[in-house]
Parts: structure tokens; sequence; C-alpha cells
């Protein structure tokens, strides 16, 4: 198949000298699971920190402005990584990479368990950025390789493991509050589980390298603009991601005024949501196509903020939250579906260019969600991003890559 003759460019290494397309399909399906557990290690990761962030923000007495100030370290460090992961994953290969970059997203979660002051939060969301960027760039170049090999869509489903461990994330972190059990007992404990992950399942990465053409290597390229484009798209629907992860704790509390341990409620089902749509979405868009299904999600995610913002109440904006999970399941994984089998950029840096731009929404999304909310309301700060859902379906009609 022509989609799929990217797999062409790479060549294999290690314990088979054949290609993997020869290799049995039970070892492919164990690459496939373990490409899966190091998915779902990150999502973990992530959503810990976010299931704190209440807690956090309560016991640094942080108002909303101070809370969205210090989330500007977090993109500050993904933004410096961002120069350097997709080159690191072509020169060193996405199986070297991965490990190293998820233990330390781990142990740099420890880290902000400690903080006992803003700067130290702060800094520990820098090294939580920078290493989470390169496990980013390296997981989903893996999830582009293992996709080739099976020769059909199955991104969205590793993207779902992510949103899996969201999910699980945030009944863990609920299960801690009510145990009242520390944060950096809470993150401790997620790191150690991460590490046992990577232990059981790194021999089984693909291990693939760029196969470098003489005299065809540029040290400057100029930007593609088809990647540009899939990245303001990844940008709409990651800065109503962020928003969800970051604030939805605190707009139940504060907002929706939910009671005690209730505050997870709306993230909680914000992620189950986003990993059903996910596990479903290869399916759909198989069935549908990618264009009419990105453009349905667009319109659901800015249905649900609206709905959240108009219906400030738990039922409400517990569906709310779950319309808006729905809508950004599969926008993310198409687009590096997409990206990752660019015919003439690598991977990794393929990968790099959009998931820049779209982290640019994830990270920076929520710390100016903060300062609208200090400005005006938190209300309206999720009105505000509610528009860019309509902007991701009207994007998708001009994109050709996008069928």
């Amino acid at each position: 198949m022509q989609y799929f003759n990217f797999i062409g460019r790479y060549k294999a290494k290690g314990k088979y000298k054949k290609t993997y397309r020869d290799v049995k399909e039970s070892y492919l399906y164990r690459i496939r699971w373990a490409v899966s557990a190091f998915y779902f290690g990150m999502g973990l990761c992530f959503s810990s920190w976010a299931s704190r962030i209440p807690t956090i923000k309560s016991a640094l007495h942080l108002t909303d402005g101070q809370l969205g100030t210090i989330l500007f370290a977090l993109p500050v460090g993904q933004l410096t990584m961002m120069f350097f992961s997709g080159k690191l994953v072509t020169r060193f290969g996405s199986h070297r990479t991965l490990p190293f970059a998820i233990l330390m997203y781990a142990f740099s979660l420890t880290n902000m368990g400690l903080a006992q002051n803003a700067w130290q939060l702060a800094l520990g969301l820098v090294s939580f950025g920078i290493s989470g960027n390169l496990t980013n760039i390296s997981v989903n170049t893996q999830g582009v390789y293992t996709e080739g090999l099976f020769r059909r869509n199955i991104m969205t489903s590793f993207h779902g493991m992510w949103s899996l461990a969201g999910f699980t994330g945030a009944l863990v972190g609920l299960g801690m509050l009510a145990l009242k059990i520390g944060t950096y007992s809470h993150f401790v404990i997620v790191a150690s589980v991460v590490a046992l992950l990577i232990l059981i399942n790194f021999k089984y990465l693909i291990k693939a390298k760029e196969v470098v053409r003489p005299g065809k290597k540029k040290r400057f390229r100029k930007p593609d603009k088809s990647l540009i484009l899939l990245g303001v798209i990844g940008f709409c629907s990651m800065a109503s991601e962020g928003i969800m992860f970051d604030w939805s704790g605190v707009y139940f509390k504060d907002i929706v005024k939910a009671p005690g341990s209730l505050i997870v409620v709306g993230y909680t089902s914000f992620m189950i949501m986003m990993a059903s749509g996910r596990f479903l979405g290869d399916r759909l868009i198989n069935n549908f196509g990618r264009k009419k299904v990105m453009q349905i999600s667009g319109i659901m995610i800015s249905c649900g903020l609206f709905m959240a913002v108009i219906f400030p109440y738990i039922i409400p904006c517990t569906i709310a939250f779950m319309i808006v999970g729905l809508g950004v399941s599969t926008v993310i994984p198409t687009l590096y579906s997409i990206a990752g089998k660019h015919p003439t950029i690598p991977t990794g840096e393929a990968l790099t260019a959009v998931s820049s731009v779209s982290f640019l929404g994830f990270l920076m999304g929520p710390p100016v969600i903060g300062h609208i909310a200090e400005l005006f309301s938190l209300r309206f700060s999720f009105a505000f991003i509610g528009i860019f859902g309509f902007f991701i379906a009207f994007m998708v009609t001009r994109i050709k890559a996008i069928e």
C-alpha cells in the first residue's frame, strides 16, 4: 500500500536481521503492547500531576493568577526541548531515547511532590516539561513505526492507552485523597509503576533508525506548510485538552461547588469519554473518513464547553465534560498519524513540527486561562476556549491531507 511505503526509509537493527514486516504476527502484537505500555506510563505521570493540582494550589496558597503564572514553567520546559527532541530521536533512535526520557519524566513528577513554595514548583515543572517533550516525540515515533508494520490505522488506540492512564490516574488520585496520602508519596508510587513498565517492555521497542542518504541532509529546513497547518488544528484541540486537565478540578471546586472528593468527577468523566473515543476512533475513521470525524469532533468540543459555562451544576457539567472528551479524542492521534508518514521529512522531525505548534495550545492555554479568569471569570475563560472547536471544524476543510 502506498500509504505505508514510508517504512522503506528505515532499517531494522538488533534481534532480527530481516525487516520487522517478516517476523511472526505474535511478535508484532507484543511490540504493540510494549508501545502501548509506554503511552500508558506517560499518561499516568501527567494525569497524576493533574489530579493533584487543586491540592497543590491549596497547599501553597496560590490564587488563580499565581497558579496560571507558575503553569507557564511547563511550556518553558517543553519549548526548550522542542528544538532538540526530533533531532535526538532521528540520530539515536526512539528505542533509545524513549526509556531514558520517560524515566526522567517520572523522576520529575516525584520532585514536584516535594515543592514547598512557588519557585520550587516552577522549577519542577520546567524539568517535567523538558522530559515530557522528549518522551512525547519518542513514543509517537514508535507509534508511527508500529502502525506502519500493521498496515492499518491503530494510532488512535495508542492514544487511547494514554487516556486510559489518565482515567486511571484520576481514580488513583481520588483514592489517595480519600486515604489522605500525601502528594509526594502518591507521586513516588506512580513513578515506581512507570519504572516497572519500562523494565518489562523496553526490549520490545522497534529498533529502527533513519536511513540518511548522502547529500540529502540539510542543516536548516524550511517549515513545511502542511505540517504547520496540522499543528494549528492541534493547537486548538490541545488548548481544549489543556484546560480540562489543568482547570477541570478547579472549575468543579470553585464554580460548580462540588463537595469534597467530587471535585475530580469532571476530570474523570472527561478522561473516560476521551479514552472511549480513542479506542473506537480507528473504526470510526475507517468507516466515515478523517475529515468528517474531525469536523464533528470540533463541533462537540465547542458545544461541550459552552454547555459547562451555561449550566454550572454537577450533572450538566459532568455531561458537558464527557462531550468535550469525545470531541478531542481522535484529533491529535489523526494529526500525528498523518505527519509521521510525511514522504520527505524524518518521522521524529515531522512529529516535532506538528507537536511543537500543538503543544503551545496544550501548555500555554491553561496559564493564559488563569490570567483571563483573574481578569474576568473562570466561566468566561471556558467560553473563550470553546470557540476553538468551531475553528477546528473550519480548518479541517482547508487541508487536503485530511480526507
